[in-house]
C-alpha cells in the first residue's frame, strides 16, 4: 500500500470506531505527540503521551468513552503526501459527555509511514477549545459581588 492509501485507510478505520482495527495500522513503537501546553490534561484523559500500538487503541477508546456517541463530526480537507510523510488537514467536532459542551477544532495531522505502518502521529489542534469544552462549567457569579452595582460604583472613583 502506498503512503496515501495507508493514510486513507487509517482515516476510514478511525471512522468505523474500532480502536484495535485503527491501531493495527500503527507500528509497535510510535512517535505520538499532541500539540497541548502540557503533556496531559486532567479533564481530557485521552490527551497523554503515547508510544505504542496499544496506546493508540487506548487513545481512541478513551476519546470515544468521553464523547457523546453519534455527535462527532470529521471533515477532511486535504491529504498532502511528500515521500513517507503525509499531512491531513480538516476540522473535527465532538460533544463532551461530562459537560455536554461541544468543541470544534481545525487540525493538521502529520503522519510518517514506513513499511505500510504509521510510525509518527503528531497532531496540531485548538487545545483551548477542547479544554474549555472539557472543563467545569463557568460559575456566572464567580467574582461578582452580591450587589450588582458594586463593580460600577468601585470604578467611579468613590
Amino acid at each position: 500500500m502506498d503512503i496515501r492509501s495507508t493514510v486513507e485507510e487509517l482515516l476510514r478505520r478511525i471512522g468505523t470506531g474500532d480502536p484495535d482495527h485503527a491501531a493495527a495500522l500503527y507500528a509497535e513503537t510510535v512517535d505520538w505527540q499532541v500539540n497541548w501546553p502540557e503533556p496531559t490534561h486532567p479533564a481530557a484523559p485521552w490527551i497523554r503521551p503515547r508510544s505504542s500500538r496499544a496506546d493508540v487503541a487506548d487513545h481512541h477508546r478513551t476519546l470515544a468513552a468521553n464523547c457523546v456517541p453519534g455527535q462527532g463530526s470529521l471533515t477532511i480537507e486535504h491529504i498532502l503526501v511528500d515521500g513517507r510523510h503525509a499531512v491531513v488537514t480538516g476540522e473535527t467536532a465532538q460533544t463532551i459527555r461530562v459537560t455536554g459542551r461541544r468543541f470544534n477544532t481545525r487540525f493538521a495531522l502529520h503522519l510518517t509511514v514506513e513499511d505500510g505502518l504509521v510510525v509518527r502521529h503528531h497532531v496540531y489542534e485548538d487545545s483551548l477549545a477542547i479544554a474549555l469544552a472539557c472543563g467545569p462549567a463557568a460559575d456566572p457569579n464567580a467574582g461578582a459581588d452580591a450587589d450588582p452595582n458594586a463593580r460600577a460604583d468601585a470604578g467611579a472613583g468613590r
